[in-house]
């Protein structure tokens, strides 16, 4: 028995060193030949590429996305509607009836893949639902390549969500996750989760598109235009290069982004500029009544981008696209598509914002959303906050830029439908519930690390999770690390409470006695979520005073906060329900006691936590 245990022992061991070794990330070329049939809202596609397996593993399958199957009757993504009802999502639905269900046959999305071969020979595959897996000739064994070539053409489904053809703002094409996609493959597997209407994961491509289309189009995307001139719309003077058959052809390259998104429309114009140190924008949208707020966005978007590369690091490429797509917003390699519709400036700027930022925390750190949107979505979310926040300063003084997003946490709670942050993309039960647990737990779980270690040691971190993972796919454990290693903190717990629990914050000021030289305030702790403390005193003569009280689990204490300086008391184990602060003033030394002044702790209950002294 006991020698049987110690090679099982020894197996596990070296099982685990051995999916210890380097980083590796997987990497594509595309070149695509695009024939648009824009009467009909169909195209052909042919498509080389070019797939280079860094991993140490050998590969005898590959797995292609084909996203627009999603958009069909009774798909996959159809009955995840339908079976949510009106707790789903409200974009996919109409009065709680799912809209996929009603699309004309001859509007359904469809990639019809005519053939597919490895170095030339004919491979066999099935289709399952969205994902094509393909049975390879030759394995590709560890560090070599190999090229796919094949052919197929594909229906513009009616739009629904994000993709589609003659949208309600009058977009004739968004064509977004157009074309089979080669799935990610890491330590962890291929990423293989079926489209059912959320988001996106894929290895780092360079591209090369050429779209052929009638004439009378400008077309937006996510690349470099290579052909300006040839084509209508981003030069004052271009000579069109038109076939026989009415049509010219738009030659765009992009390296080492995620995806390649376009949208073609005839009533699109095209405007651009240069942020000093880049990039170069291009604002691509329908000139009318609805749209005229982005005739007045280049010099805030100009500020968007350099305050976005001070704070969060350097956008790496050379342009990006603001396209209007005519469906909420969402983010692609070097664009996004998002509403053209705006009643103000600010309202048209947090949309840009947000879709913008993902440029770092989906495309430039593109961790696995379907596995990880919290990832994505809330770290967007919190660069959106902080640039918002100074291009448009709040007219009510705010404690702090997120404080809207606390409260809007404070409020949902209520309702007693949370789910856990940890869940995958698409498996959340309620569309509301996936929005707070991605969006603002992911943009909350920011705000308390800044809380818990200090301000500046969480702009540390961003930076140097940015330095060390930009153009790769980390993990939330590769973030962790990193702020643990800035702040000298132990910070597992939190992570544990905050992404895979629904427990919540709950501190309370229990009682305050006076004594004829001193004050004991009493702390409570109702929650199950514990915290480090920061509890304050404005005396008579409005004098702030912070004391800051440690929580033993993190074993470090924060030295600093930019919220203000602090006398650091002996730290409340995570175990002790009470804590007592004895403070050098009296009664009538003091106007208000009270918890986190800050208000950057997502306490569920504020009632209990200031005390005004009378």
């Amino acid at each position: 028995m006991k020698r049987s245990f110690a090679i099982l022992f020894a197996f596990i061991i070296s099982q685990f060193q051995a999916q210890q070794g380097p980083y590796y990330q997987q990497s594509a070329k595309y070149r695509m030949d695009i024939d648009v049939n824009a009467e009909k809202f169909t195209y052909e596609g042919k498509q080389t590429l070019e797939y280079k397996n860094n991993s140490p593993d050998e590969l005898n399958v590959v797995y292609f996305h084909l996203y627009w199957n999603a958009f069909k009757p009774n798909s996959m993504m159809d009955q995840r509607v339908a079976g949510q009802g009106k707790n789903g999502d409200s974009r996919l639905q109409k009065d709680g009836i799912s809209r996929l269900a009603s699309i004309p046959k001859d509007q359904e999305g469809a990639q019809n893949i005519h053939w597919i071969k490895q170095n030339g020979k004919t491979l066999k595959y099935e289709i399952q639902e969205t994902v094509m897996k393909v049975y390879l000739a030759e394995s590709i064994k560890p560090n070599s390549s190999t090229t796919f070539t094949l052919e197929w053409d594909a229906v513009i489904p009616q739009q629904i969500r994000r993709s589609g053809r003659n949208n309600r703002e009058g977009v004739d094409m968004t064509m977004t996750q157009w074309y089979p996609k080669i799935a990610e493959y890491d330590y962890d597997g291929w990423a293989t989760f079926d489209y059912i209407g959320r988001e996106f994961h894929a290895p780092f491509s360079d591209f090369e598109v050429n779209i052929k289309i009638n004439k009378d189009y400008v077309i937006g995307a996510g690349g470099i235009l290579e052909n300006p001139g040839a084509v209508k719309g981003y030069q004052e003077k271009s000579l069109l290069t038109v076939d026989k058959n009415n049509k010219v052809t738009w030659k765009w390259t992009a390296k080492n982004i995620l995806d390649f998104a376009w949208a073609a429309d005839k009533d699109y114009i095209v405007k651009s500029f240069d942020v000093p140190q880049g990039p170069k924008v291009f604002l691509v949208y329908q000139n009318n009544d609805k749209t005229k707020v982005w005739e007045e966005a280049q010099p805030y978007v100009t500020k968007y981008f350099q305050l976005m590369n001070a704070h969060f690091g350097k956008y790496v490429y050379p342009t990006y696209a603001f396209i209007q797509g005519g469906d909420g917003g969402m983010e692609y390699g070097m664009c996004t598509m998002i509403l053209g519709e705006a009643k103000s400036m600010e309202d048209l700027m947090g949309l840009m914002a947000h879709e913008g930022a993902h440029s770092w925390y989906q495309q430039m750190l593109a961790t696995n959303e379907p596995m990880r949107p919290w990832m994505d979505e809330g770290f967007t979310s919190y660069a959106e906050g902080y640039v918002m926040n100074q291009l448009f300063p709040p007219s009510k003084e705010l404690p702090n830029p997120f404080a809207n997003s606390i409260n809007a946490y404070r409020n949902f709670i209520k309702k007693g439908i949370e789910e856990p942050a940890v869940w995958l993309g698409d498996h959340h039960d309620n569309g509301t519930s996936y929005t707070y647990a991605s969006y603002v737990k992911g943009e909350l779980y920011l705000v308390q690390l800044g809380y818990i270690m200090g301000e500046q040691n969480l702009a540390e971190t961003l930076k140097q999770y940015y330095d060390q993972w930009a153009l790769k796919h980390p993990s939330d454990r590769d973030f962790l690390h990193i702020a643990q290693k800035v702040s000298g903190m132990d910070l597992k717990w939190f992570h544990h409470y905050w992404i895979n629990t629904t427990k919540t914050i709950d501190y309370g000021i229990k009682d305050v006695k006076y004594d004829a030289k001193s004050t004991t305030i009493t702390l409570v702790n109702n929650g199950q979520v514990p915290m480090p403390v920061d509890f304050s005193i404005i005396t008579s003569d409005k004098k702030v005073i912070t004391y800051q009280i440690p929580m033993n689990m993190t074993h470090t204490w924060k030295e600093k906060d930019a919220y203000g300086e602090f006398k650091t008391m002996p730290y409340w184990p995570w175990t002790q329900k009470e804590y007592s602060i004895t403070v050098p003033y009296t009664k009538s030394q003091l106007s208000v006691v009270g918890i986190d002044f800050s208000e950057r702790m997502a306490d569920v209950n504020m009632e209990d936590n200031f005390v005004e002294v009378k």
